[in-house]
């Protein structure tokens, strides 16, 4: 069993933001594999499903994106999966330009609240997370208004494409290669077009 758990903040005014980008991964893959998002508990919406075979609880924390540790933590004590391995989070990060993916095993928050309340939570830096592209703040922009504004229509389009490629890491990750899919998806590059 792996818990994909897709970091954002609960509330209409926050949908499709750059922060919220997490929880709109994990819509993509609810609505792919067929899985129902209307259980909430554990601080969180959640949904459970199979993914080619795999048993799969997906989380979308409710606690607001800095106390996402909370959520998490509760989720994988109770469903007792070994974060280091059946743990994936899917989060933003402006270090990357949309329709960039990055995906590590461990590491630091890298400035991430989110990430950080997580790692705080656990109590390790080892779980396996996505960090999905959506671009630095322009230059004399708040970044808390940049992060909780909206992608342009050039960038929805680029980001199905993303979400799709998200998916298909996590596809790799569930059959244990999560190796595999930080050789195929992480890149520096800019994508195609820009």
């Amino acid at each position: 069993m792996f818990v994909i758990a897709g970091l954002g903040n609960p509330g209409r005014e926050y949908e499709n933001t750059r922060h919220n980008i997490g929880f709109r991964v994990i819509e993509q893959i609810a609505e792919k594999y067929q899985i129902s998002m209307l259980e909430r508990k554990h601080k969180a919406v959640i949904g459970k499903g199979y993914i080619d075979g795999q048993k799969v609880i997906l989380v979308k924390p409710l606690t607001y994106m800095n106390l996402s540790g909370e959520s998490i933590r509760e989720v994988t004590d109770y469903y007792k999966v070994d974060v280091t391995a059946q743990l994936v989070v899917v989060s933003d990060d402006i270090s990357l330009d949309v329709g960039q993916l990055r995906i590590r095993k461990k590491g630091s928050a890298g400035g991430h609240n989110g990430l950080k309340n997580i790692i705080l939570h656990l109590g390790s830096e080892n779980f396996i997370r996505i960090r999905m592209g959506v671009s630095d703040k322009p230059q004399g922009y708040d970044l808390k208004d940049y992060v909780l504004g909206r992608f342009t229509d050039k960038e929805n389009e680029l980001l199905e494409e993303t979400g799709g490629k998200a998916i298909e890491a996590i596809r790799m990750i569930l059959q244990g290669d999560a190796d595999g899919a930080m050789n195929r998806y992480n890149t520096k590059k800019k994508p195609a077009g820009e």
